[in-house]
């Protein structure tokens, strides 16, 4: 079985913990039937010895695979990372969503994707990386009770995502803290009302005004403080073309949506200007989680 998820660009600036998209960089999981438990991790993290043994992936692959075969799980898993780990990017996600995807696949047992979708929201309790992770495009959620709504929109082949990724992290639990506990209401209504028109232009592909729609006053500019070099990734993106440009996720990564024609010279000015960082010019994804057996 091979199982294959994408990495995530979450929040999108005001879209706090509600909107997401999928990009074409995926980790894959290769799935073998074996005599005894065993693996092997090759890419992203495969130095580390934490992330070498997939702690989480094995832990609810084992949970869910008990819980619909009563059977023990042995088989040999081949891990393919390709999402940098802790940049914003929905590695964790990727990880909880191609577990659960992985436990059905290999207990041979019919599922949708938002049996998965909400199985996940157990290990995950935002939906902005986990929905575009099972679902692809982009994605706009809410949670009610213990269920994930959400509604998808299929992304255009001639977008393209540039991905700044730092050479240093963000810990999601210290970008958090930064955050203020009481926002004043003018900074509340200022993001739900970006938030709702970014998800407006979305669903209706106007994009020359998402440079307006992703502006933030909830969580961005004070994260962005935490490493001041983004604020110049974002101001060269937009100055040369981006659509739009926010911080992925909690960072480190800076996300830029651009039209494909403009991507690679997008990507291009930022390397010159930030050698140390890692750019990505890359597909969006409209696929989410995927199986093969």
């Amino acid at each position: 079985m091979l199982i294959s998820v994408p990495a995530t660009s979450a929040n999108l600036g005001p879209g706090f913990d509600t909107l997401g998209l999928a990009i074409d960089l995926r980790n894959e999981i290769i799935i073998k039937p074996s005599q005894f438990l065993s693996l092997s991790t090759k890419g992203e993290g495969a130095e580390n010895p934490k992330i070498r043994k997939n702690t989480l992936f094995l832990n609810i692959f084992n949970e869910n695979y008990r819980r619909l075969t009563n059977k023990e799980p042995i088989f040999r898993f081949e891990f393919t990372n390709r999402i940098p780990i802790s940049r914003g990017l929905g590695s964790s996600s990727a990880v909880i969503v191609a577990s659960i995807t992985a436990a059905y696949t290999a207990a041979n047992v019919k599922y949708n994707k938002r049996e998965i979708l909400n199985r996940a929201l157990r290990y995950e309790h935002h939906p902005d990386n986990i929905t575009p992770a099972v679902m692809g495009g982009f994605n706009v959620a809410c949670i009610e009770g213990d269920r994930i709504y959400s509604k998808k929109r299929r992304l255009p082949d001639y977008l393209r995502a540039v991905l700044v990724v730092p050479d240093r992290t963000i810990s999601t639990a210290r970008s958090r803290h930064v955050l203020p506990k009481v926002y004043k209401k003018e900074e509340a209504i200022y993001s739900l009302s970006h938030a709702a028109f970014m998800t407006s232009l979305f669903m209706s592909e106007s994009w020359d005004l998402l440079r307006i729609a992703s502006k933030d006053k909830l969580h961005q500019t004070r994260r962005m403080k935490m490493m001041p070099e983004l604020f110049e990734v974002q101001r060269l993106a937009l100055k040369h073309g981006a659509l739009m440009s926010t911080l992925s996720g909690s960072g480190s990564t800076f996300f830029s949506l651009c039209y494909a024609d403009d991507a690679q010279k997008i990507a291009e000015i930022l390397q010159k200007k930030f050698p140390y960082f890692r750019i990505f010019n890359k597909a969006l994804d409209n696929y989410g989680a995927t199986a093969k057996s």
